[in-house]
């Protein structure tokens, strides 16, 4: 069974920056996606960033391009999400996510494994 904790998650000022956490346990193969999302009240779960296990090139949902930054420490079995230049519209709970296989899709009920969330809050 895997299970994900993330961490990192805070109440910042417009145009700062936070770095959330993400600490994976269990064994989920040699071929997975891991992934970021995140959801604000009243909307959908929305796809934030997402790495496949063989391949080094991240894929960014639009909204944060630019701003955002996936990478991961396999030695220490921890994902990372740096948010730069937050603005008020990054407000919502982010979730890491994990799945067996490629990270073709953004589909979030395509992903298996979920930790509980952290809470990022950006005050303008």
């Amino acid at each position: 069974q895997v299970q994900l904790v993330e961490s990192g998650g805070g109440s910042v000022q417009a145009g700062g920056s936070l770095r959330l956490s993400c600490a994976s346990s269990g064994n989920i193969g040699s071929d997975y996606c891991m992934a970021w999302f995140r959801q604000a009240p009243g909307k959908e779960r929305e796809g934030v960033a997402r790495i496949w296990s063989r391949s080094n090139t991240p894929t960014y949902g639009d909204s944060v391009k630019g701003r955002f930054t996936i990478s991961r420490d396999n030695a220490k079995n921890l994902m990372y999400l740096q948010l730069n230049r937050l603005g008020s519209e990054d407000t919502a709970m982010y979730y890491c996510a994990a799945r067996g296989g490629s990270c073709a899709l953004w589909s979030a009920h395509l992903y298996t494994y979920w930790g509980q969330g952290t809470q990022v809050t950006v005050s303008s």
